[in-house]
């Protein structure tokens, strides 16, 4: 089989039987795909078989040239890596020339977050509705989506694939989510989140087909797409003044920082999340720290520059 051929017969696996998210799915593609372009700009008539380590590096260090971040780079190396260990479990190659190669030290940049002032900003002004989308139908499933980010800390994919039978669980103050690799969990939501959606709910019919049986939809009357909620957010947060780019994963990060500030109970906030190592929560403690020295400078007699 050529790679192409192998490549889709190893993604047909990671989504059919690992059950890997189309989200994951799609970032395997796309980086496998560079891989086949890289190796077929070599000279000598390399293939993926005969592929060595020193390609592998040759090909870190052009990306990396071309503007490629260390994070990327490491994210495109392990899909590489694993493709390549799928290879072998085939018998298609006889040595794994990724294994040992390493990504440029990548910056340990903090996540970006709303400070509490300009969430409740974000989320008190829910700009008019689009004539385009539904009027003030799309008004309402719009506010019914930036509190439900905030308030329980969805991923987007989570938040775009909620069906109308999870409303049954607002009456407990709960929702139910499935997140990466179809784990499902319950997060709480907040009384501002269940009043949008069930202002949401009581319009939806405007938006949605007969038979639609997503909690979100757009103007088609399909569940709405990931990249249309992106954009309505990035609108609305514009609209209101915001100063910086706001996406959703911003209101994730938002939601675990300002209950981590709150609580200071990281396991919970790891719960709640979805993560599942501790280390991926860990990061928004260096959030609140740096919130804490913020106080300190302002505050502390001896701190204070004259």
């Amino acid at each position: 089989m050529d790679f192409s051929s192998l490549v889709d017969c190893y993604l047909d696996e990671l989504a059919q039987q690992r059950r890997q998210s189309p989200h994951t799915v799609s970032n395997y593609r796309r980086d496998l795909r560079k891989l086949d372009k890289l190796i077929g700009e070599l000279p000598g008539g390399v293939t993926f078989a005969s592929l060595q380590t020193h390609h592998v590096r040759r090909f870190v260090a052009q990306l990396h040239s071309g503007g490629f971040c260390g994070r990327s780079l490491a994210r495109m190396l392990s899909a590489w890596r694993v493709f390549f260990r799928w290879l072998g479990g085939r018998g298609e190659v006889s040595a794994n020339p990724v294994e040992g190669v390493k990504a440029p030290k990548r910056s340990q940049g903090l996540p970006k977050v709303l400070s509490p002032d300009e969430a409740n900003r974000l989320l008190d002004h829910c700009e008019n509705g689009d004539d385009s989308d539904g009027g003030d139908a799309s008004t309402l499933r719009d506010q019914a989506m930036f509190e439900l980010f905030y308030s329980s800390g969805l991923r987007l994919a989570e938040l775009a694939s909620l069906d109308t039978t999870c409303v049954a669980d607002l009456e407990n103050g709960e929702i139910r989510v499935l997140g990466k690799r179809n784990k499902a969990r319950l997060v709480p939501v907040g009384s501002k989140a269940r009043e949008a959606i069930g202002e949401w709910m009581k319009r939806r019919a405007e938006l949605a087909g007969a038979d639609e049986a997503a909690l979100f939809v757009g103007k088609r009357g399909a569940r709405i797409h990931p990249r249309v909620i992106e954009e309505r957010l990035k609108r609305h947060a514009q609209a209101q003044g915001i100063p910086i780019s706001v996406h959703p994963h911003m209101l994730r990060h938002s939601f675990a920082s300002h209950l981590l500030q709150s609580s200071g109970d990281l396991r919970a906030v790891q719960e709640m999340l979805g993560h599942a190592s501790i280390a991926s929560t860990q990061v928004y403690t260096h959030l609140d720290f740096q919130h804490l020295a913020q106080v300190y400078d302002l505050a502390h007699p001896r701190a204070k520059r004259k």
